[in-house]
């Protein structure tokens, strides 16, 4: 199969490198020109920015399945429009003349809204709390109404909170003990960077027009987070030795940041 990955960074990257392993000629479009990780992967890489209709002009539009796994990085409200509702806009539309199978977007259980600690269940209704989870329901019903009026093959997952190699939650703040900004007794929000590329993987055969919620089963709290193995490892360093604190420490005294469970 012909996949198009837009967004080769933390999901998008082994995501694509695992569908070269499969066999599927794997194509990664990205804004910046450092190609060498795609490259190194076996991925072919295409530059343009998705914000800006005219640069995907002339790039190669049929593919068996479409990915886009792109990250603001942060962002205000006009970043978020710009990448996700407008970006989304600017890729259906190229895409519309020979449709993919499948186009994947990965959204977020931030358009849930809740904060109050409390149980979110896929029946919940959408209630974004913030103006950037707002633009992210808006891109979400952009893609439903393609699917419904123009049968583009939408299939929406919407991903809690990435972890794996090199990002662990509060591991900084744990490293520097600083406070968690979290509340104790609210659940984990959490998945495992592999998991999160291989249920895209399995929403590229999805029945398409389906939204799904992506999260890994904890029936742990925020306070297991800080609770486990991290703080009995800090537990252990003086409180002033700061050389101690630092990550590389940690990693020399056996903390690794990869893992695929939070504990």
């Amino acid at each position: 199969m012909r996949v198009l990955i837009v967004g080769c960074g933390y999901i998008g990257l082994p995501l694509g490198a695992e569908l070269v392993r499969q066999g599927h000629a794997v194509f990664g479009l990205k804004r910046s020109v450092d190609d060498a990780e795609l490259k190194a992967a076996g991925i072919t890489p295409l530059h343009a920015d998705i914000t800006r209709a005219e640069t995907l002009t002339g790039l190669p539009s049929e593919y068996d399945w479409v990915v886009n796994c792109t990250a603001s990085g942060g962002g205000d409200a006009e970043a978020y429009r710009q990448l996700y509702l407008m970006g989304n806009r600017n890729l259906i539309e190229w895409l519309r003349p020979s449709p993919p199978r499948r186009y994947v977007y990965t959204s977020s259980t931030s358009v849930y809204g809740q904060n109050d600690g409390s149980l979110v269940v896929e029946t919940d209704p959408i209630a974004p709390a913030t103006d950037t989870s707002q633009i992210l329901v808006a891109t979400e019903n952009l893609l439903l109404a393609a699917a419904m009026h123009i049968k583009f093959p939408t299939v929406i997952l919407r991903l809690a909170g990435i972890y794996g190699p090199g990002r662990v939650p509060f591991l900084d703040k744990l490293c520097n003990a600083e406070p968690i900004p979290a509340r104790a007794t609210g659940f984990l929000n959490l998945i495992h960077v592999d998991d999160a590329a291989a249920i895209v993987m399995a929403g590229m055969v999805a029945t398409h027009g389906v939204v799904a919620e992506c999260i890994q089963t904890f029936d742990q709290r925020q306070r297991d987070l800080v609770e486990g193995p991290a703080v009995r490892v800090i537990g252990q360093l003086r409180d002033d030795d700061r050389e101690a604190r630092h990550p590389a420490c940690l990693t020399r005294r056996g903390w690794r940041r990869a893992t695929r469970s939070i504990r």
